[in-house]
């Protein structure tokens, strides 16, 4: 075969030159016109996944947590959102129901793909969906499972804002033993469903109180699942104790006992109820108004409307704006959950990331601000910095009592006549 001119030769490999050229130069252009991943995704919203309670025995609750939620992202948003990323919710409906929370949280991490999730409300549902969240290594900060069978799990991806459980009566506790002897109550009836939440309080508070000298004068535990309210009641009146302690879950519970109490003329030298109380007009409004709250008392995390705590004077201005009343209408839920979110913007600035291993670190590192005040993680997830303040209403307005330190009124004892 004869071999190619070396002209020729030549021409061949400055045209092949130039091919190889020109190929590259195109694949630059086209580089250049499609967006990478990277930049793809920091445009796009950064999804939070959450599970709601909008029906069931727990839709006061979960829409007033919704509520939290919803204004915190309004807030991050105007600020300019998260790594300059809008902040966009993915709500779900969980029924109230561990199964229906457990699918929710599967479907808004494998599926729905967020980039974070944050806990429902109550103990037991956030109890069965930190299950899913730990097995997709995502952090998990909530404000609503408090009581200690959340933080037995020893999950090193959960993160609990607020107040632990088994602290929540001792605010009550020890401003009962304060009291002169003349004046302290002889006798209290403890009643509470045996729910993860509100058993544990009960049963805390009545070894503080009978190690004091009070005795008991009931202690009922109830299933959970109990609907009708008023033979526990009946039970109450008929002890003739001089306090009653209620462990009770929510609005529907604390509401049916103070409506059968007042029907029955029962008033004690005073009534505590572990939540319901400190849910603003979700409460007062079944009763009637805020005047037949009169006295009653709830123990919560250092929240009121008139506290100096981060960034509260913004949120009660938005509460009113965005769903009006007025602040004593806020429900401790929609604080717990705006809570939430003011800890995850802190830790996402902090290490200018939404990775969940980053973030799980950082939550455990550092101490952040809240509108309840400071929080700092134990290795279970407890606040180990939260504390314990008892609230009453008086005139109207539900008012921190104790400690006196922190005091905006007297406590207002004995309980004076319903009205």
């Amino acid at each position: 075969m004869d071999k190619p001119h070396p002209y020729i030769k030549k021409f061949l490999s400055i045209g092949l030159m130039l091919l190889v050229s020109l190929m590259g130069l195109a694949a630059c252009s086209q580089a250049s016109s499609t967006p990478s991943p990277s930049q793809t995704q920091s445009t796009a919203p950064i999804k939070i996944g959450a599970s709601i309670s909008l029906s069931g025995d727990f839709s006061a609750d979960g829409k007033a947590l919704q509520q939290g939620y919803q204004l915190w992202q309004d807030a991050v948003n105007k600020r300019g959102g998260l790594l300059g990323r809008q902040v966009q919710f993915d709500f779900v409906n969980d029924d109230s129901t561990p199964d229906q929370v457990t699918t929710n949280y599967q479907k808004l991490i494998s599926l729905n793909h967020d980039d974070l999730v944050v806990g429902p409300y109550s103990t037991g549902l956030t109890v069965a969906s930190s299950v899913v969240a730990n097995r997709y290594h995502y952090a998990f900060v909530e404000g609503a499972g408090v009581a200690p069978k959340v933080f037995a799990q020893h999950y090193t991806n959960l993160f609990s804002v607020s107040l632990p459980a088994t602290s929540y009566l001792k605010s009550f506790v020890y401003y009962l033993l304060s009291l002169p002897q003349n004046q302290r109550p002889k006798s209290v009836a403890y009643a509470s469903s045996d729910d993860f939440f509100t058993q544990p309080q009960i049963d805390a508070a009545k070894e503080l109180l009978e190690k004091g000298g009070i005795a008991t004068a009931l202690y009922d535990i109830y299933p959970a699942e109990t609907t009708d309210y008023n033979p526990i009641a009946d039970k109450i009146v008929r002890s003739h104790a001089d306090v009653v302690i209620l462990g009770t879950g929510g609005q529907q519970d604390c509401v049916a006992y103070m409506k059968a109490f007042k029907q029955q003329h029962f008033n004690p030298s005073a009534i505590i109820a572990t939540a319901g109380p400190d849910q603003g007009s979700q409460f007062t409004g079944p009763l009637g108004g805020a005047q037949n709250a009169e006295g009653i008392f709830v123990p919560n995390d250092g929240w009121f409307p008139e506290v100096k705590n981060y960034q509260n004077d913004d949120f009660v201005k938005s509460y009113i704006a965005k769903f009006g009343g007025n602040a004593d209408d806020i429900s401790s839920d929609t604080v717990q959950a705006y809570s939430v979110g003011q800890v995850l913007e802190e830790a996402v600035a902090k290490i200018q990331s939404i990775d969940n291993a980053k973030l799980i670190n950082e939550l455990h590192s550092d101490t952040f601000n809240t509108l309840q005040g400071p929080v700092k993680f134990a290795s279970d997830g407890q606040n180990t910095v939260a504390v314990a303040y008892l609230f009453q209403w008086q005139n109207s307005k539900l008012v921190v009592v104790y400690p006196s330190s922190a005091a905006q009124e007297n406590p207002e004892f004995p309980k004076h006549p319903w009205s």
